[in-house]
């Protein structure tokens, strides 16, 4: 059975986004996957500092927000799904702050894994969001998880996003993908398909 990490980036513990991660949850239940929530809250989440201190230990110098658990658990997951409101057409502050520090100090050891964003919104804005969480799983080597939409539930309150009922069907069907995903890849991994050998990795500076 697989395991996959459910971000709440919401300020509100029980808002829409937790609604639709909450509707994912289900589905990846009955599909015979196991689920984490982790909420983020309302605290503030501190941003990368670029102290490079994570490069010798690992862990990022900020202790106090759950990114440093993450880190300890994160070979327990077969995939992460990072779900966040939409403010001024993009992610919430915080889940930026957090992705930032998660992926800059683990980066390396997210390839392989599934990732998979949700954002709910108003009105408008959400492909941007969408789009600019998705950046972290395509620099890090993830299998993207693909819908039949882009994954956004609309609604201005958790019962407005009850009401949407082709964004909730999108999360599912998402839902529904990741976890054939996991069982597609437990299936390659029983029959012997190695996993990827990378090149080492080149980088080109523009400027000289």
């Amino acid at each position: 059975m697989g395991r996959i990490l459910l971000i709440n980036g919401s300020p509100r513990q029980e808002g829409c986004t937790y609604t639709a991660l909450c509707e994912m949850a289900e589905t990846l239940r009955k599909n015979g996957v196991e689920t984490e929530l982790m909420q983020i809250g309302a605290r503030p989440v501190a941003g990368c500092i670029a102290c490079g201190k994570c490069a010798g230990t690992g862990r990022c110098i900020f202790d106090d927000d759950g990114v440093n658990r993450i880190v300890e658990k994160l070979d327990e997951y077969d995939g992460i799904v990072v779900g966040s409101p939409v403010y001024y057409a993009g992610p919430s502050g915080q889940i930026c702050a957090f992705l930032d520090r998660l992926f800059y100090c683990s980066g390396g050891r997210m390839a392989g894994k599934i990732g998979a964003a949700v954002v709910s919104c108003r009105r408008g804005g959400a492909s941007a969001a969408f789009d600019r969480l998705n950046k972290y799983f395509q620099i890090s080597n993830m299998v993207v998880a693909t819908s039949q939409y882009w994954n956004q539930v609309h609604g201005n309150t958790p019962e407005e996003v009850r009401r949407d009922l082709e964004g909730l069907q999108t999360v599912r069907t998402l839902a529904q993908n990741i976890a054939w995903l996991v069982k597609s890849i437990e299936a390659g991994r029983a029959a012997g398909v190695p996993a990827p050998e990378y090149e080492r990795r080149l980088g080109t500076n523009f400027i000289r």
